[in-house]
């Protein structure tokens, strides 16, 4: 079973880049029919899905949040990472991977991003 891990800083600054690694564990990224998901939650309201990454590397992005997001992925580490740009306070949230198959989805634990100079 996939088991996922987020990782980075807790606090960001205003206008700075937000950066984040989600490790996995269980079967590798390039995994056929395994597609990888930053997805998060801001206070006080509903799951915002960022992006995706396919096993093959292809990207895609949320149409609201395409202009300052970037997915990629390191194969020999068995990670993907997100990097939103220009965060402003209504970033702030909690920040989840997850990975979705035909046996289901699959998610880390989330971490808690506050931006905040």
């Amino acid at each position: 079973q996939v088991q996922l891990q987020e990782s980075g800083p807790g606090l960001v600054k205003p206008s700075q880049t937000l950066s984040l690694t989600c490790t996995v564990s269980g079967d590798p990224i390039t995994t056929n029919g395994i597609c990888w998901s930053w997805i998060r939650q801001p206070p006080g309201k509903g799951l915002e899905w960022m992006g995706s990454i396919s096993n093959s590397g292809s990207t895609y992005y949320s149409p609201f949040l395409k202009s300052r997001t970037s997915i990629d992925r390191d194969t020999s580490k068995n990670q993907f990472t997100l990097q939103l740009s220009s965060v402003t306070p209504e970033d702030t949230a909690v920040y989840y991977c997850n990975a979705a198959n035909m046996g289901g989805v699959y998610w880390g634990q989330g971490t808690q991003v506050t931006v905040s100079s």
